[in-house]
């Protein structure tokens, strides 16, 4: 397609869809489905790009904008920014993102996160506690 590696690690990949004219052909070659293939073109003419910040902002409190404005007994809106195994990130405004571990997420049994949150979800939660010197917050969902 005229393409080095160079051109995909600087990002320089503009058009690239244009250049494909026969996308099941390539999709054959390169042993991955056509709607795979139009999906991972897409993606790399807009390289850079995180997905997350086409999601939903959580509606936030005027009153809170660092991390020393929070105090421990909280109730914020955030939306959750990443679900990891131990737990979801929650952006609720502050330049930080709070940790709400899996055994704050529900009252129930869950084996993983992502059966109670998804990414984009816009969540309730309650400060546990802020360490200032680590940068962490602790949330839960348990109201």
């Amino acid at each position: 397609m005229g393409y080095t590696p160079e051109h995909i690690k600087n990002g320089n990949l503009k058009g690239v869809s244009k250049k494909i004219h026969d996308y099941k052909k390539l999709a054959a070659e390169l042993n991955v489905g056509e709607i795979t293939l139009k999906d991972i073109v897409k993606e790399l003419e807009k390289p850079a790009r995180d997905p997350r910040d086409e999601m939903p902002k959580p509606i936030l409190r005027t009153d809170v904008l660092e991390m020393k404005d929070l105090t421990p007994g909280m109730i914020l809106k955030g939306t959750v920014r990443n679900v990891i195994d131990f737990g979801a990130f929650v952006d609720i405004g502050v330049h930080q993102d709070g940790l709400v571990h899996i055994s704050q997420i529900c009252d129930r049994y869950i084996k993983h996160p992502l059966e109670a949150v998804s990414v984009g979800d816009i969540v309730e939660v309650k400060v546990l506690s802020v360490d200032l010197a680590k940068k962490r917050i602790q949330l839960t969902m348990k109201l």
